[in-house]
């Protein structure tokens, strides 16, 4: 199991490499500029200034009134926020996540690891207030010259092959690390 974690690392860094050259975009917008070149850039999309948040952005977002919020890394977007403008109860939370996950999943420019839906009989409140749970999706995107899944699966499944057969890979061990420590 430790060799298969070495072999996606490995891998992972492969990618890493390449998407340097990529930059990744929110509504076409490459986020890599500084905070005013997005905001403005953003506003030629259609959408306007908060009036009650100077930094704060409305409009429509996949069908939906939403604030984007651009965080940075000094003056550097690096992160873009979506959230809704407008208070909805919890099944259309549950709707609309779900509905989002499945077109994150639908589209080959990404991939995730893990089921993220929500479950219809899921109490989203109860899980929120009393254990503390969070419900978020992480989808990573491909590098441009891999985002075809075809050509991905080409590359990388070769590589795992040569240590791996196809029942490891689909039945992996659980391995756990235990540290001790010395005074």
């Amino acid at each position: 199991m430790k060799k298969i974690i070495a072999g996606i690392i490995l891998v992972l860094v492969a990618i890493c490499a390449y998407a340097q050259k990529d930059v990744t975009q929110f509504l076409g917008i490459p986020i890599d500029g500084s905070k005013s070149a997005m905001i403005q850039k953003l506003k030629s999309k259609g959408f306007r200034a908060n009036s009650y948040k100077k930094d704060v952005l409305e409009g429509e977002f996949n069908g939906v009134d939403v604030n984007i919020h651009i965080a940075t890394n000094g003056d550097k977007v690096c992160r873009i926020m979506v959230c809704d403008a407008n208070p909805v109860d919890e099944r259309s939370i549950q709707i609309r996540f779900n509905n989002l996950c499945r077109q994150f999943e639908k589209n080959p420019k990404y991939m995730s690891i893990g089921d993220h839906l929500i479950p219809d009989d899921e109490d989203i409140a109860y899980g929120i207030t009393v254990n503390n749970k969070r419900y978020e999706a992480v989808f990573y995107q491909y590098p441009a010259e891999l985002s075809d899944t075809t050509l991905l699966r080409k590359k990388l499944l070769p590589i795992i092959l040569e240590k791996y057969t196809l029942e490891q890979l689909a039945n992996p061990t659980v391995w756990k690390t235990h540290a001790r420590m010395t005074p």
